[in-house]
């Protein structure tokens, strides 16, 4: 869009008029061009029709500086026409009676010029008024309604009021704050107080009327607008999150659901069965033995559903003390109740101890240990640590298939599952996600690293402080 030029006129319709002075000195020049320049007018046209000549400083006096100087202007233009132009000239006396016409003619059109054209320079500094405050407005509104921080946005707002009315502070303020030192405008929406517009004491009253009568309206709409807004988004927000909420408690089920009853199943047929007398003893011991690891696969997951829903409360805070990584790595092996020849250990000497929580950084360990060694394909899985710069690293590294990348990230969303193992088992899809959360909230981090067909390494990352201790150097030795 083309930006339309504001035409010469706006110049001289101003809304406040130059100095009387100024007006004074160009009334005067004005009348004694047009004095001058009647005189070769005189050769082709009357000298009592020459009065129109002077009515072009008259209108241009009246329009820049009102009626008052206009009227002047009007006075002296009839003065200077009777002197210098109307029989007998150089006196201010009139010989014929139609020349009284003609002088008394013109004061009063000259008188009349002055007033309409005082009376456009008032519409004029009317309408500017009114583009201002449309203007203001509009910004306003811009303002307080693409924000979705109303209480942010008033500051700026109140700015752009204080620069339209020309004033040297403005404020707008959600509550009511008693200040004697400045002149309150209550905004309200009815008989909902929406906040106060708080402008200096010193503000001229004609300012003050503007404001009360013209800004104080429209700022109450755009408020109470501004306030709907809000409670919409927030109800739009609290919708999603339920919503949200609902999509997360339904895949939560639908995941679950069968590794729930997998082990339920298991237990029960398990349990009925094994008191039953056509059974042998081993077949008592086989189903006994069923039982026990069927319980301990469902309660591992309950314990894993527990640690997800306290990650995603926020609610896991660690409790931090000095721990050595290889006695947490150790204890995490055994409690996943495999055979030392899953694992093979290559783990530093003289490790220095890392500020955790031990029991949260051994469950991450051991998910992240089960998941290695589902994949492994009966491969013993390598586990590495050793001290670098500032850090401590734990590696997994097991020989299995490997992770395409476009898995990398996804394999520690919780439930998302990229496969069975070599067993045929289908994981819950949280131990990951699980021991993501868990290493993150003890300031730690965990990646991995893996091209297909070459197997997978799962990088554990705790951040090793300056002035901590240092683990006695025990003896380690190498499972498998």
């Amino acid at each position: 869009m083309h930006r339309v030029r504001r035409r010469p006129l706006s110049l001289v319709l101003r809304p406040t008029p130059p100095p009387f002075g100024v007006g004074l000195l160009v009334a005067v020049a004005f009348v004694a061009v047009e004095t001058l320049l009647a005189y070769p007018l005189k050769q082709v046209a009357p000298a009592t029709s020459l009065g129109v000549v002077y009515l072009i400083g008259v209108l241009v006096v009246s329009t820049a500086w009102g009626s008052l100087l206009g009227a002047i202007t009007s006075i002296v233009s009839a003065l200077a026409f009777n002197f210098f132009h109307i029989p007998p000239t150089g006196r201010f006396t009139i010989a014929i009676g139609q020349n009284w016409v003609a002088l008394g003619v013109f004061l009063a059109v000259a008188l009349l010029a002055s007033s309409v054209a005082d009376l456009a320079r008032a519409r004029a500094a009317e309408a500017d008024d009114r583009r201002r405050e449309a203007d203001l407005a509009a910004e306003m509104a811009r303002l307080l309604l693409r924000t979705d921080d109303l209480r942010s946005a008033l500051p700026a707002a109140a700015q752009r009021l204080a620069q339209a009315f020309e004033l040297p502070s403005a404020a707008i303020e959600l509550d009511a704050p008693g200040d004697d030192r400045r002149v309150a405008f209550p905004l309200r929406d009815g008989t909902t107080p929406l906040g106060t517009l708080l402008v200096p004491a010193d503000t001229p009253e004609a300012a003050l009327r503007r404001l009360q009568e013209r800004v104080v309206p429209s700022l109450e709409e755009l408020l109470a607008a501004a306030r709907e807004r809000q409670e919409l988004l927030a109800e739009v927000v609290e919708t999603a999150a339920l919503r949200r909420s609902d999509v997360v408690k339904t895949a939560l089920l639908r995941a679950v659901s069968h590794d729930l009853r997998s082990p339920l199943t298991a237990i029960v047929t398990a349990a009925g069965s094994v008191g039953s007398p056509t059974l042998s003893e081993a077949e008592r011991d086989e189903l006994a033995a069923v039982i026990t690891s069927e319980a301990r696969r469902l309660s591992r997951l309950v314990d894993q559903l527990l640690d997800l829903s306290r990650l995603e409360a926020g609610a896991a805070e660690p409790r931090r003390d000095w721990v050595a990584i290889d006695e947490v790595i150790r204890s995490a092996i055994e409690s996943l109740d495999r055979p030392p020849s899953d694992f093979a250990l290559a783990l530093d000497r003289d490790l220095p101890l890392v500020r955790s929580d031990a029991a949260q950084i051994e469950r991450a360990i051991a998910n992240v240990l089960d998941n290695a060694v589902r994949h492994s394909g009966g491969h013993p899985v390598s586990v590495r640590a050793r001290a670098v710069g500032g850090r401590l690293l734990v590696r997994v590294v097991d020989r299995g298939p490997g992770i395409p990348p476009a898995q990398r990230e996804r394999i520690f969303e919780p439930f998302y599952r990229a496969g069975t193992d070599s067993s045929g088992h289908r994981g819950s899809g949280l131990g990951l996600a699980i021991a993501r959360g868990l290493i993150t909230v003890n300031g730690g981090r965990i990646w991995v690293e893996s091209l297909p067909g070459q197997g997978t390494t799962f990088v554990m990352e705790f951040p090793l402080e300056p002035s901590g201790p240092r683990t006695p150097p025990p003896v380690r030795e190498a499972a498998g």
